[in-house]
Order: structure tokens, then C-alpha cells, then sequence
């Protein structure tokens, strides 16, 4: 079993900037994946970044590619950051932490990842 506890949702303005994290216990390996996703109203949940276990591997969807930056606290080894910068209303959501071992090609697909945390709210205002 894995669990994951996401930190860190709030309210911002247009251009403004959050800092998510990802605390996680639990059986994982060095092969698994941190994947982060999120999910606004009446819309279905979608990938926005990802991280392996050992921090050497990154993915980033194109719509958060160069505000969005995903890393692992090494002085924390358990907790994964999701720092996001420059903050549009589209990336108003529910964000999701959540942790697998999946085909590094496919590690967007939301049924790849078992184990889910029980997410945060962003809320980006114009």
C-alpha cells in the first residue's frame, strides 16, 4: 500500500504562483513514478506533470511546460514538490498527487497510477 497526502492548494491571482506538495509512505521502489493531475469542474481529470522516484526523470504536459516545475525534496525524500508559476485561470482545479510504476511513454494515462491522494483545490482568479 501506498498513501499520499497533497499540501499546499489556495487562491491566487492571475500570474501568481503555489507551491504543491506530495507527502508519500508506504511501499514504492525506484522505479515508480510521482505523477501529478488535475481536474476542473465537469471536466475529466488530466496529467500535468510527473517525476520517477529517484528525481533523475521528468514529464510535462505542453499546457504547464515552463511555468510548472516537478522535483522531490531531498532534504525530505518522501515529499514531492510541484511548484507552479505564472498562473492562468485555466489551471483552476482539483490537484491530484498519485503514485505507480508505469511505462515511462504512458506515465500521463490516469489509470496507470493505483494509488491517489485526496487532492487539493487551486484556484486561479482573474
Amino acid at each position: 500500500q501506498v498513501q499520499l497526502i497533497e499540501s499546499g492548494g489556495g487562491r491566487v491571482q492571475t500570474g501568481g504562483s503555489l507551491t504543491l506538495s506530495c507527502a508519500v509512505s508506504g511501499r514504492t521502489a525506484s522505479t515508480y513514478y510521482i505523477g501529478w493531475f488535475r481536474q476542473a469542474p465537469g471536466k475529466e481529470r488530466e496529467p500535468v506533470a510527473a517525476i520517477r522516484w529517484a528525481g533523475d526523470l521528468t514529464h510535462y504536459a505542453e499546457s504547464v511546460k515552463g511555468r510548472f516545475t516537478v522535483s522531490r525534496d531531498n532534504a525530505k525524500n518522501t515529499v514531492f514538490v510541484l511548484q507552479m508559476n505564472s498562473l492562468k485561470p485555466e489551471d483552476t482545479a482539483v490537484y491530484y498527487c498519485a503514485s505507480d510504476n508505469p511505462p515511462w511513454r504512458a506515465w500521463d494515462m490516469v489509470t496507470n497510477y493505483d494509488y491517489w491522494g485526496q487532492g487539493t483545490h487551486v484556484t486561479v482568479s482573474s
